[in-house]
C-alpha cells in the first residue's frame, strides 16, 4: 500500500527496456499494475478510496511511460483503476499504440467478488463496491497489423467475451489478471487455479481463432498469494509461452496474427456454421431457468 507509483512506474520501464532487447511491438502489463489491489480492503466512506483511481491517463507519475514507449517505438496495454470526470469508477485497461498514442479503452464487464463488508473473510474481494460494471461491451480496434480486443481477468472465464470479439474478427486478445489462490467461497478450487486459468483462455483462443495474452499481477501481495503463470496463447489453443517465476518476468513470442485464418476460415467459420437462430437464450436471459417439472414429480 506504500508504494509509490513513481516506484511502480520505474518497474514497467525496466520491462520495456527488456522489451526493446528483444524487438518487441507490443508489451502487455497485468490488471491494475500501477497500484495494489485494493479491493481487498472494506472502507466505509467509498470517496477514501478514490486515491487508487487514475483522474488522467497519461498522468503525472505515467507520462513517463508513454514518452518511453514511443521513444523505443513499442506498444503497450496498461491496466487501472479509472475515475472519470462524471464520476464513474472502471476497472480498465488501454491499448497505445508505437507512437505513445492511446488506439483504444476497454472497461471490465464481469465484476466479481462482492459489495457488502466481509469481515469473515481472509481478504475481501470487494470488486463490487469499488467498480462499476463497463456499459460499452467488448469493443475491437485495428492495430498491431490486426484486429485487437481486450479483456480483464474474471472476463476471461466467460466464453460471451471470446465470442463476442470473435463475431468482429479479432486476432489477439489482451488480459490483465490479478488471482488470489485462495477462493473464500469454494478453497477447493484453490488448487485449481492455474489449470482453469489456462483452460478457459486456451478454449477462447481455439474457439473464435485468435491469439489470447494472459499477464499476471502474481506472488505475494500484502500477504497475498496470488497466480502468476503469465501466458501466451496461439489460435490452435496451444500455450506458446509461459513465465516461470512470480517476480517481474517478461516472455516473449512471435505472434504470426495469419495463424487465425487457420481456424477461422476452417472449423470455426462463423458464417457457414454458426446457428444464431437457436441461440437466443443466451442473450435473452439472465439466470439459469431449469425444464418444468416432471409430470410425476
Amino acid at each position: 500500500m506504500d508504494e509509490s507509483r513513481e516506484h511502480v512506474v520505474d518497474r514497467l520501464i525496466d520491462l520495456l527496456h527488456q522489451a526493446a532487447a528483444r524487438d518487441v511491438e507490443l508489451l502487455v502489463y497485468p490488471e491494475l499494475a500501477l497500484t495494489t489491489f485494493f479491493p481487498r480492503w472494506w472502507v466505509e466512506d467509498r470517496a477514501d478510496a478514490d486515491h487508487w483511481f487514475e483522474t488522467q491517463m497519461p498522468g503525472q507519475a505515467t507520462k513517463r511511460l508513454f514518452d518511453e514507449a514511443a521513444h523505443l517505438g513499442i506498444g503497450f496495454s496498461l491496466g487501472y483503476a479509472e475515475l472519470t470526470p462524471d464520476g464513474h469508477h472502471y476497472n480498465t485497461q488501454i491499448l497505445v499504440d508505437r507512437t505513445g498514442q492511446t488506439i483504444g479503452k476497454y472497461r471490465k464487464v464481469h465484476i466479481p467478488g462482492h459489495a457488502d463488508h466481509q469481515p469473515w473473510r481472509k481478504f475481501q474481494h470487494l470488486e463490487r463496491y469499488y467498480f462499476e460494471e463497463s456499459p460499452d461491451g467488448f469493443p475491437v480496434w485495428r492495430g498491431f497489423g490486426g484486429i485487437v480486443g481486450m479483456m480483464i481477468c474474471n472476463d476471461r472465464r466467460w466464453p460471451e467475451t471470446y465470442r463476442v470479439m470473435g463475431m468482429q474478427g479479432v486476432e489477439l486478445i489482451l488480459c490483465g489478471y490479478n488471482t488470489p489462490i485462495n477462493y473464500a467461497p469454494d478453497p477447493s478450487q484453490d488448487i485449481l487455479q492455474g489449470f482453469h486459468n489456462a483452460l478457459v483462455m486456451q478454449a477462447g483462443a481455439y474457439q473464435n481463432g485468435t491469439w489470447v495474452i494472459g499477464v499476471a499481477k502474481g506472488g505475494n501481495e500484502e500477504g497475498v498469494e496470488s497466480l502468476a503463470q503469465s501466458c501466451i496463447i496461439a489460435p490452435s489453443g496451444q500455450i506458446v509461452a509461459q513465465a516461470l517465476t512470480t517476480g517481474d518476468e517478461l516472455i516473449t513470442a512471435t505472434c504470426d496474427l495469419d495463424w487465425c485464418k487457420r481456424y477461422k476460415g476452417t472449423l470455426f467459420d462463423f458464417g457457414t456454421y454458426r446457428r444464431p437462430e437457436v441461440y437466443g437464450i443466451i442473450t435473452g436471459q439472465k439466470g439459469v431457468v431449469g425444464p418444468p417439472p416432471a409430470a410425476d414429480a
